[in-house]
């Protein structure tokens, strides 16, 4: 519940700011945001690197992978 109020008094606080202010405080959270994926991505792209050069990546096709996750031997 405390989040709820959190948010509330965010939005209030959003809402008491000029329309130009909104304007650059969404533009800044957007690009916050794109960024924040952009490193998860990247740190996504060296876990997967690491996991290929310590043999430990699991590399084949969809059909391949499934049924390894599953244990399906065909």
């Amino acid at each position: 519940m405390q989040q709820t109020y959190k948010l509330q008094a965010v939005i209030e606080s959003v809402e008491a700011l000029s329309e130009e202010e909104q304007d650059m405080l969404f533009d800044l959270i957007h690009k916050r945001r794109i960024a924040h994926r952009r490193q998860q991505i990247a740190q996504r792209a060296r876990d997967i690197t690491e996991a290929i050069q310590n043999g430990t990546a699991k590399i084949g096709t969809v059909d391949e992978l499934v049924a390894d996750l599953f244990g399906d031997e065909e």
